[in-house]
């Protein structure tokens, strides 16, 4: 099946187009199933973000979607999620805000240490082991909630430090996903703007560990999925180090633990 559960809309201030265009172009392209994952919203009090939908946009986001899923049934498979970072002090309250809303999964994307309010944005360069060891352990902890259908781009982290400490790290967070039985996505997004994920290293870990991996497309802009090119490579990048690669997800409909 061809595949992709994480897709974006212009609702996170940095995507193009409405969902219909995706719709579109993932039917001429032959997807299967398309997944949209939009950047969650957040409850933060007195800060407004500019990177994810804001919670008045949840309602329009799930209704649009639904309404696209009947009109397109028989065509394709439409799912409705957010990609959400693991935020400690807010967790139970998204879980909360999201709980009226019909959605299915949810992408784990870690950008940020601790929070996006006054955190650190992971994409950057850094060098310290001690900051790796603090995002492993804050994504460690994510995914033992049990909250996530897949751990987004987890690549994504830009530790420019000794390459020893970086493969350790990622060994662990590798079996930390595979023990919460959490696919790991290879972010074509990435592959495709030059990033430094996705990050051969990584994936040589992965490969020891023998977790399983879901190509996910990141998609942008409606055009983004017709790089049938990336996907091909990453096919058989991922084939040369024998890792398993599967097509589906088990959605996940988190609920707020208090």
């Amino acid at each position: 099946m061809k595949t992709n559960y994480h897709t974006h809309t212009r609702r996170c201030g940095h995507a193009e187009s409405r969902e219909r265009a995706y719709v579109e172009a993932a039917v001429r392209q032959g997807f299967d199933v398309l997944g949209f994952a939009d950047h969650v919203p957040m409850p933060y009090e007195n800060f407004r973000s500019p990177i994810r939908m804001q919670p008045e946009e949840t309602a329009e986001y799930v209704d649009t979607v639904k309404a696209l899923r009947e009109e397109f049934r028989g065509r394709i498979t439409l799912h409705i999620g957010f990609e959400a970072e693991y935020f400690p002090a807010l967790f139970d309250d998204f879980l909360r805000m999201l709980e009226p809303y019909d959605y299915e999964y949810l992408v784990l994307g870690q950008h940020f240490l601790n929070s996006e309010v006054g955190g650190r944005y992971m994409g950057a360069a850094f060098d310290s082991a001690d900051t790796l060891d603090a995002l492993v352990d804050q994504c460690a902890e994510g995914l033992h909630t049990g909250a996530f259908s897949c751990f987004a781009h987890p690549d994504l982290f830009h530790f420019t430090g000794e390459e020893r400490v970086f493969r350790s790290r990622m060994r662990r967070l590798c079996r930390e996903a595979k023990a919460c039985g959490v696919p790991l996505e290879f972010n074509l997004l990435g592959a495709g703007l030059g990033r430094n994920y996705p990050n051969p290293a990584f994936w040589e870990e992965a490969a020891a560990v023998g977790n399983q991996v879901i190509i996910g497309w990141d998609a942008h802009s409606p055009a983004w999925l017709e790089r049938s090119d990336l996907e091909a490579q990453a096919t058989s990048f991922l084939d040369s180090l024998g890792l398993r690669r599967i097509d589906s997800l088990a959605l996940i409909r988190p609920r707020p633990r208090f």
